[in-house]
């Protein structure tokens, strides 16, 4: 379920797919209805022309959604190219699963397919035969223009805005924030207990992934600790979500008897790439990597870098009283099943902070930023928490005196700001 979820949200054709079922099913339904409705009866706002004009205005219609789509086409794959260009290739499945680029592109289709279907019913008067002209389906098509029209307008306006720096992070770190909550709820149930210890010795067996190598994108707890508890055995994963996974690769140490090894294997869940289902670190790695960018001396954007800090300063004080998972999980019995590699907090300081640190190079603006944010954070963190930031802030401040000569630019340097 969870990759027919992410295949059909990463598809550009599904949307578009279920809007051409949609106007078949509409074409039909409107032309039964007008051949239902009696001659001369029907409501004077419908299209009143004659069978000619009803060709020459369905023919008109599907003419031009062909070109739209065209040129819809051709927009979006230049934005695609230049935002993994400018920004980062990663921040390009937020432009794939956008819902407006599907929509727009399921309503030009649609729209070509609903005239093609209307068009042959049309007829006009030859000999006994009646003239037909589907008055109704006819208006609809109209409609169906005039919306493909506003919907078009809406979508150039949305590109625009789509493509600028500060649209891209924060779609990145609104994504990031959902993954955070689903991760890191307020509350952890089925926590191991403080006194249950984790498996010593060699394992009983170890399993290996047999499966094509990939991503290790989601691995289904509920299902696995159900098969350990169910054969009395401990399970301790070898690889963390977000991790490659070559083929063979050892992926579960096993400490008991496991009657049949495809039964964890099929806990787990291998993709080309990461997403943020389970990993709320690919997250952070697309931000980075967007300040990364902006401070190579190709681009040297540093007002985009700070752009990038402010969220991941966000992020990190999001998740600074939220309460990790134990790597310990234990069944209704108490009794430990699972052991599970886990991020902690001061991976995720490192992750936000060594990089942009590293690639700021003599940009003031970067450096106050960043001592800024791990200032900030020292206010909220727990005192279990704080040696992380407080590292941070000496390897800023080492920096500092590294990279900047004159003494007016280190204390600036050192000062620290919220501003962007």
């Amino acid at each position: 379920m969870f990759r027919l979820r992410e295949g059909f949200r990463m598809s550009l054709w599904f949307v578009p797919a279920v809007g051409v079922v949609t106007a078949a099913a509409l074409a039909a339904a409107l032309v039964a209805l007008d051949r239902w409705i009696p001659e001369g009866r029907a409501p004077s706002l419908l299209f009143g022309g004659g069978a000619e004009s009803a060709r020459n205005l369905l023919s008109v219609i599907a003419g031009s959604m062909v070109t739209s789509i065209s040129l819809i086409f051709s927009v979006t794959m230049v934005v695609l190219q230049l935002a993994s260009a400018q920004y980062s290739p990663r921040v390009l499945r937020s432009f794939i699963r956008d819902r407006l680029v599907q929509a727009v592109l399921a309503i030009y289709i649609a729209t070509f397919v609903y005239c093609l279907l209307v068009l042959p019913t049309v007829r006009s008067a030859q000999g006994e035969q009646e003239e037909f002209v589907p008055a109704l389906a006819v208006t609809a098509a109209l409609a169906l223009a005039l919306a493909s029209l506003a919907l078009f307008v809406r979508y150039v306006h949305h590109i625009a805005h789509a493509i600028r720096a500060v649209t891209i992070i924060n779609t990145v770190a609104c994504e990031t924030r959902e993954a955070l909550e689903q991760m890191y709820p307020e509350k952890i149930g089925d926590e191991a207990d403080r006194d249950v210890e984790p498996p010593r010795g060699p394992p009983t067996a170890v399993i290996a992934w047999q499966g094509s190598p990939g991503v290790l994108v989601a691995v289904d707890e509920g299902a696995l600790l159900e098969a350990a508890a169910t054969a009395g055995a401990v399970v301790e994963i070898r690889r963390m979500v977000g991790e490659f996974l070559p083929g063979g690769a050892p992926m579960f140490d096993v400490y008991g008897q496991v009657a049949d090894p495809t039964v964890l294997t099929e806990c787990v869940t291998v993709g080309d790439e990461r997403t943020l289902h389970q990993d709320a670190a690919y997250g952070f790695r697309q931000i980075v990597d967007i300040a990364e960018r902006a401070l190579s001396p190709g681009v040297n954007d540093p007002t985009t870098a700070v752009q990038a800090i402010d969220q991941l300063h966000d992020l990190l004080r999001r998740l600074a009283k939220r309460h990790f998972p134990s790597r310990l999980r234990v069944d209704q019995s108490g009794q430990l099943r699972i052991v599970a590699p886990r991020l902690e907090w001061d991976d995720y300081v490192g992750l936000a902070f060594d990089e942009i640190r590293h690639y700021s190079g003599r940009s003031i603006q970067v450096a106050r930023r960043l001592t800024g944010a791990v200032d900030d954070l020292l206010t909220v963190a727990p005192p279990a928490r704080r040696s992380a930031l407080e590292e941070q802030r000496e390897l800023l401040a080492r920096a500092s005196d590294r990279e900047f000569l004159d003494f007016a630019d280190k204390q600036g340097a050192n000062e620290g700001t919220l501003i962007s």
